[in-house]
């Protein structure tokens, strides 16, 4: 009669499989915890990315614009170098870019229109890039923010006048830097498109 069964070095090799399984778990999870982080940063900053180019659409200044607040934005004159509303430079066609008559104001001045689209409305303080308050990986997100600073450079090729410096800043929820996103916008006005009349 036959009878079947596990010998000792059977059962000694199903126990040490199984012993590095349990120990391995620990690390496994780990390293998945690791990878989700990873991801949950990097659709922080692609989000973060999406909002700085939002924040280039807008007008360069308030005072861009001619009288009609809906037309196209122009150069501000700040170092009087426009004439017949044209920079050196400009070409001389009805679409192309124009200079305002003058602008004595402070194209960094923070002054707000609500009927205008501008930079400086663009700004804001340390605000949630996912819009949830969950403030862990359970449920949705982590909480990343994000904080939009403008500013005149501090050297641009001595002379900054004309460029505003533009800082998207991500934090993690206990305010960690983790990158930051610069970009530059220029005072050089808007082109029209060219209409055909028929």
């Amino acid at each position: 009669m036959v009878r079947g069964g596990f010998t000792l070095i059977e059962l000694i090799f199903a126990i040490v499989v199984i012993s590095i399984s349990v120990m391995s778990l620990p690390m496994m999870t780990q390293t998945t915890s690791k990878g989700i982080e990873g991801n949950l940063v990097q659709e922080a900053i692609f989000a973060a990315s999406a909002e700085l180019n939002g924040v280039v659409t807008a007008h360069w200044d308030e005072n861009s614009m001619e009288d009609d607040k809906n037309g196209l934005a122009r150069m501000i004159d700040i170092d009087n170098n426009c004439s017949d509303k044209r920079l050196l430079g400009h070409i001389p066609q009805p679409f192309h870019r124009r200079c305002l008559d003058n602008s004595d104001t402070n194209p960094l001045d923070g002054t707000s229109d609500s009927d205008i689209y501008a930079l400086e409305d663009m700004q804001h303080g340390t605000q949630n890039i996912f819009d949830t308050d969950k403030t862990n990986a359970q449920g949705y997100k982590k909480r990343y923010n994000s904080q939009v600073t403008i500013s005149r450079p501090a050297n641009f090729n001595g002379n900054s006048n004309h460029i505003k410096e533009i800082l998207l800043t991500v934090t993690d929820k206990d305010g960690n830097k983790i990158t930051v996103l610069k970009t530059y916008s220029a005072n050089i006005g808007e082109v029209d498109y060219f209409k055909r009349s028929y």
